[in-house]
């Protein structure tokens, strides 16, 4: 499989929290085509387990859901107010096209902060130039009357993701960017690492998780009953001032965020299994965000959290990082994995 090939399929594919269903079914094609049996349990989770049926010692994640916004009402006029389903940022998004999941069949509209051209206390354009912009101020226009939208299926709760015209990856020298490489890219790096597992008996599982943009609820719903000594959480590594990265093809781990700190045996283990593999790793303690495994560790959920990542610049935006991080995330995944079987 070429990663960044497969990177784009994933890319391409809406996939709300609460709403990951394309995005599922393209990994089951996949998991068909590696020869591996998996489950979907009530929250939507992709499961594939590798050893014997019963709790796993070591559960693996990467999140299908992306960030994403939510009807909250139709105006008369048939525009759209909308609201946040994880970190999305109107400064980050954009003026630009999205797609509103209709029950009825998908429709189009456009972000909309309003024209410049004017001095009314009024324009949300306006205001945008003094104050940071939110989603208060802004509106999705649909084209269409209320009464064709609800004919649609629109009503609040529906949700509302980035156009498939804005989901294409763009070269940047050594670096790759788009939307939604967060968590796109790391399922990438979990099909690679169970790829390279799959044919050993091993009690590991392989969750490919729900709505983990809004709280991990998917993970959370998963290790309630599993309960696994480790949570190896795919995530990405976010450059920021405070936890700087370089956007190359080294994974990052996390050493601590806003929810769970990593003990340093797992620190340990991990700069064991790097260096045997020559491919080098930078360390994170990040002061903002959490992941699937830093989640549950905090609820009592797993005994161990550990988050690997693909170092990224521009988290829930156009966001860059080096194509060949994604190889290089799942060998570390494999080691890691092997190691804490055999300790």
């Amino acid at each position: 499989m070429d990663p960044v090939a497969l990177l784009q399929e994933f890319v391409s594919l809406p996939g709300p929290p609460g709403q990951e269903d394309a995005v599922r079914e393209a990994l089951l094609k996949h998991l068909a085509k590696l020869g591996v049996v998996s489950t979907t349990d009530p929250k939507g989770n992709l499961i594939v387990r590798l050893g014997k049926v019963g709790r796993a010692k070591v559960v693996v994640t990467a999140h299908m859901d992306e960030i994403a916004l939510m009807v909250r009402q139709v105006l008369p006029d048939g525009s759209l107010t909308v609201a946040p389903l994880g970190g999305i940022f109107p400064w980050k998004l954009g003026e630009g096209p999205v797609t509103i999941l209709a029950s009825g069949g998908s429709i189009e509209g456009v972000v909309s902060v309003g024209s410049i051209h004017t001095e009314s206390p009024m324009s949300a354009a306006k205001a945008a130039k003094t104050s940071v912009l939110n989603w208060e101020m802004v509106t999705v226009k649909t084209g269409y009357t209320p009464e064709a939208l609800t004919k649609t299926g629109v009503r609040s709760g529906t949700r509302v993701v980035v156009s498939r015209s804005r989901r294409f990856l763009t070269k940047v020298g050594p670096w790759v960017s788009g939307y939604f490489l967060d968590d796109r890219a790391d399922l990438v790096s979990w099909l690679f690492a169970l790829e390279a597992l799959k044919g050993e008996n091993l009690d590991v599982a392989f969750v490919a998780t729900t709505s983990e943009e809004v709280g991990g609820e998917g993970a959370q719903y998963f290790l309630t009953k599993e309960q696994p000594n480790y949570c190896i959480a795919l995530e990405l590594g976010p450059n920021t001032p405070d936890a700087p990265v370089v956007i190359d093809a080294r994974p990052t781990v996390w050493t601590s965020d806003a929810y769970a700190t990593m003990p340093p045996f797992l620190g340990d283990l991990i700069q064991k299994v790097s260096d045997s593999l020559k491919i080098g790793v930078q360390y994170q303690p990040l002061s903002r965000g959490g992941s699937d495994a830093s989640c549950c560790a905090a609820k009592g959920l797993c005994a161990h959290p550990i988050t690997l990542g693909l170092a990224m610049e521009n988290s829930h935006g156009y966001e860059i990082m080096h194509p060949g991080a994604m190889e290089n995330l799942a060998k570390l995944t494999v080691g890691v994995v092997r190691e804490l079987m055999n300790s």
